[in-house]
């Protein structure tokens, strides 16, 4: 065994008797040759196993409010600071929601989550919102996930109550890079909202987007920080460029940087559900079952908010073909 591996098993074996890497051992980590990349995603994959079993978790998303955000993050085509061309909708009726919530169930999904383009609900949006989350835990009886932008701890608390289980707010970026993507709100303020999730008990899901140009080493400071909110779940998107957004012409992300990425991830968040989400298709293609299986445990199906992706069917039978299950 060379060297590179022995330290890949001697984190590893940190990881499975309960202890943490420290931030030297994730970058040695992240920085292993290719000639270990494959040893890196199967350890990576064993931790998986070990603390999340066989079962990938599986959700669906509906873009329930789309496009003129007044947000001027550099990589979304629903900013409305740039022509993206994109159609646009003001949020959709709750007949709407609750058929796309019943689809999703009636297709062996477990959780749905509503998406709005927005700083944050206002008040009667928010009012809305909750009649419609209402009507999707009456009728339907699907696990609801929110993503709804900045909310206060009152609106969190009145989630909670309604049986919201997780709440969605990605940290997007590396604190060292994030002012290169937005400037209209903060770094600081993401995670201010994320303190205030965890704060009145929802649990939260909280994520990021590579391949925007940053730096591999930004990439692990964004794991790092979301290590220390402890997420239960981290959707990792990977940049699809966008037409008419700053980034429509970004250099996409090698195989190796997104797998080396899941894997420290995994080793990072051992508990998390390490979710592969906006972008899998697209650059992954038929690589998709390495990640499955080098780290993530759970996926997005049916499509993104602004672009397609695989049909349920198609993940279905993807995890079925690599032995597990849902």
């Amino acid at each position: 065994m060379n060297s590179e591996h022995a330290f890949i098993m001697q984190c590893k074996q940190k990881i499975l008797s309960g202890q943490k890497i420290t931030a030297d051992e994730a970058a040695s980590l992240i920085n292993v040759s290719e000639e270990s990349l494959q040893f890196l995603s199967d350890a990576a994959n064993e931790i998986t196993r070990k603390f999340n079993g066989n079962v990938i978790d599986v959700e669906t998303l509906i873009n329930a409010k789309k496009g003129t955000c007044p947000e001027d993050c550099s990589f979304c085509s629903q900013s409305g600071f740039y022509r993206t061309g994109i159609d646009t909708y003001k949020l959709l009726s709750p007949e709407t929601i609750l058929e796309n919530a019943k689809i999703a169930k009636d297709n062996g999904v477990k959780s749905f989550c509503l998406v709005c383009a927005w700083r944050g609900p206002s008040e009667k949006d928010f009012e809305q919102i909750c009649e419609i989350i209402k009507k999707v835990n009456s009728e339907v009886g699907i696990e609801v996930n929110c993503s709804l932008g900045f909310i206060n701890e009152e609106m969190a608390t009145r989630l909670k109550n309604l049986h919201v289980k997780r709440y969605n707010h990605n940290l997007e970026a590396a604190r060292s890079f994030f002012s290169k993507i937005c400037t209209t709100h903060t770094y600081q303020e993401r995670m201010d909202t994320n303190k205030i999730v965890k704060k009145v008990g929802l649990e939260l899901c909280c994520g990021g987007i590579i391949g925007m140009g940053e730096s591999r080493i930004q990439r692990l400071e964004l794991g790092v920080d979301l290590s220390d909110l402890s997420p239960e779940e981290c959707p990792i998107n990977i940049l699809v460029p966008q037409k008419g957004t700053p980034l429509e012409i970004q250099t996409k992300l090698s195989l190796s940087e997104i797998l080396r990425t899941i894997a420290v991830f995994r080793f990072l968040m051992p508990k998390t559900i390490l979710k592969i989400a906006g972008g899998r298709e697209v650059h992954l293609a038929n690589d998709q079952e390495k990640v499955l299986l080098g780290g993530a445990n759970g996926i997005i199906t049916g499509g993104y908010l602004t672009i397609g992706g695989n049909t349920i069917h198609e993940d279905m039978q993807m995890i079925s073909r690599i032995g597990l299950e849902t």
